[in-house]
């Protein structure tokens, strides 16, 4: 059965990006990160891509998923509205546009994932309303040692008392790799 890993890459102290939305100092390891053993694993357990549509449209070109992006595997982006042509594709990356809601957006990704995991690469408002409505099974949050200072913060707004269970501490490049099972 497909779980669903939510999380993000966060500063030491606790933010997501600046107030402008930058947030190149959470990715200086980049090239680093796609070289290694941590991000290897989780291509190779992750059978599905579940993101927001503003995370999706940070690509300049949205066909340059089917290109180069990370994750060879379907994405599906929760949005309002589909937009009005369909990104590139190839023979492991699809795009699917979900607009009748998060439990739709998750049952087409477990459904697509199979038995691999459906990792959730962003944004911020999506990883909270997982952790709201109960739908994510593992949180992993990538701390960078870096202080920004201000700008977002993912976990605003997150109803206090949902409870975690700490399953693994990994290093991966400059980052620290914290991976927590969400007890039901």
């Amino acid at each position: 059965m497909s779980r669903v890993i939510a999380g993000l890459t966060v500063s030491l102290d606790g933010f997501i990006d600046y107030h402008d939305g930058r947030f190149s100092a959470l990715y200086s390891d980049f090239e680093e990160l796609m070289d290694s053993a941590y991000m290897k694993a989780s291509q190779a357990e992750t059978g599905a891509v579940l993101m927001g549509r503003r995370t999706f449209d940070m690509a300049p070109d949205p066909d340059s998923y089917a290109v180069d992006y990370e994750y060879q595997v379907p994405l599906f982006v929760l949005t309002h509205q589909a937009p009005e042509r369909e990104p590139r594709r190839n023979e492991n990356l699809y795009v699917t546009f979900v607009t009748d809601g998060l439990e739709a957006a998750v049952a087409q990704a477990t459904a697509a994932a199979g038995d691999r995991a459906v990792t959730v690469v962003g944004g911020a408002d999506l990883n909270r309303q997982l952790l709201a409505s109960g739908l994510a099974d593992e949180l992993r949050i990538d701390v960078m040692p870096v202080l920004l200072g201000g700008g977002r913060r993912l976990f605003d707004g997150v109803a206090p008392g949902i409870r975690l269970e700490k399953i693994g501490v990994e290093e991966a490049g400059a980052r620290t790799s914290l991976s927590f099972r969400v007890l039901r």
